[in-house]
């Protein structure tokens, strides 16, 4: 008689049950001496308080990250667990995948509610670009190596004395990708030209992006999501006043080595700072706590193209082009055409871009996208983009337009990523 094969176990359905973040600030403004952890910390304790998660053993386990990270946020998520309401003993690990880290999380801690290792999770990040890590420069860091390595006093000091005034310049982090050596705002402009996004319809989809979030502010959409940080109610880069018409004053920034550059200030998000968290759970354990779930979430998909080698030029392979194959392959796999959906948030890093991810989509077969269901909330070109925090924030805000609307429903999560990559997902109310 030959041994039975193990079943594997039956997913099971994972809600996202709330959300809570920090308001966004420009970076060297309000949050410009707030370190990634504080943040964190202070988004974590809006959920837990709102959600009763200070108890013992209330959370299953915690999964963050952040894109510019101190080595003293080697271990961020942790620390961030043992700052704040959380039960101390709740486990915590770090991830990282630039701009999709945030949603990324979510996954990681989706797939072990899925599987029954864990009844709840809490998912997010935080990034500050005012408080980036200066590392030392390379040449006074070989030095100081071989300083140490020195068996003499001699050989320390005659090591130190190669040390020179240049040697103490330190290393900043670049808004670049180091394959190319471009900002991703250049990237996106070799994008833009190459599906001939039109300044015109970059500064229409800037200024929908900063009216759609005011006016969620004045409903009072974001009183159980947003947790005053600083000073701050509300995100610091919303102009609710934004037009077209004042946005086309702006200059151009970003592809000025070609004719008619279209990518300006007002187009393209700003440096952010900030955090978020979601969380996650099985359906049992929400009906327990008396917590009605927001939505569910039923798929996701990464994806990644050769920016390097690509047809970049031809903008298929362009560095922020990965959710163009990410969402075909998904709703190809669940069945899906995006006239299936009501909502649809697509992470706006550059107004170029998503116009660049709408077409593409389109030329993959898929169905053009109602605007009038495009971030309706407003998204990152009005909020901000503080890199690993933005998943988080839209899984949230995505989540919770799906229990305003009420009844059944369905969203569509797009976020681009550096290195050429790209993570997406479904969210579902039954």
């Amino acid at each position: 008689m030959s041994p039975l094969k193990p079943q594997p176990p039956q997913a099971r359905r994972v809600a996202v049950v709330g959300g809570a973040r920090v308001p966004f600030a420009r970076s060297d403004g309000p949050y410009a001496t707030a370190s990634n952890q504080e943040m964190l910390t202070a988004a974590l304790d809006g959920l837990a308080e709102r959600h009763g998660l200070t108890g013992p053993g209330a959370v299953g386990e915690f999964v963050a990250g952040a894109v510019l990270k101190h080595s003293r946020d080697y271990n961020l998520a942790r620390e961030t667990v043992l700052g704040s309401a959380l039960d101390p003993r709740t486990p915590a690990y770090d991830v990282q995948q630039a701009c999709g880290t945030g949603l990324q999380a979510v996954i990681a801690a989706a797939n072990k509610i899925a599987l029954g290792q864990t009844e709840s999770a809490v998912a997010g990040g935080a990034d500050t670009a005012s408080d980036a890590p200066l590392g030392v420069n390379d040449r006074l860091r070989r030095i100081l190596l071989e300083v140490r390595r020195a068996k003499s006093p001699g050989g320390r000091a005659r090591a130190l004395a190669r040390i020179r005034p240049a040697h103490l310049v330190p290393d900043i982090p670049r808004n670049a990708e180091p394959r190319t050596g471009l900002s991703m705002g250049e990237h996106a402009a070799v994008t833009a030209r190459a599906w001939g996004i039109t300044r015109e319809a970059q500064d229409e989809l800037a200024a929908t992006s900063h009216q759609r979030l005011a006016a969620a502010y004045e409903r009072g959409f974001f009183q159980d999501l947003v947790v005053p940080f600083r000073g701050l109610g509300r995100d610091q880069n919303l102009r609710p006043g934004s037009t077209a018409g004042k946005l086309a004053a702006l200059k151009p920034v970003f592809g000025l080595d070609a004719p008619g550059p279209t990518m300006t200030a007002g187009n393209s998000t700003p440096l952010t700072d900030g955090a978020a968290t979601v969380l996650l759970a099985s359906e049992e354990w929400a009906e327990a706590r008396g917590l009605e779930p927001l939505a569910y979430l039923t798929a996701y998909e990464t994806a990644a193209v050769d920016f390097v080698g690509g047809d970049v030029a031809g903008g298929e392979d362009g560095l922020l082009m990965a959710p163009a194959y990410a969402v075909p392959r998904m709703l190809e796999r669940a069945g899906l055409g995006i006239e299936d959906f009501d909502l649809v948030e697509i992470h706006e890093a550059f107004a170029s871009q998503v116009l660049a991810t709408l077409a593409a989509w389109e030329k993959r077969g898929l169905a053009p996208v109602d605007r009038a269901r495009l971030n309706t909330a407003g998204s990152s070109l009005a909020t901000g983009h503080p890199f690993a925090a933005t998943g988080a924030r839209i899984v949230a805000t995505l989540a919770a337009l799906l229990a305003e609307r009420g009844g059944p429903g369905r969203g569509l999560i797009s976020v681009c990523a550096a290195g050429g990559q790209g993570v997406t997902a479904i969210l579902e109310r039954a």
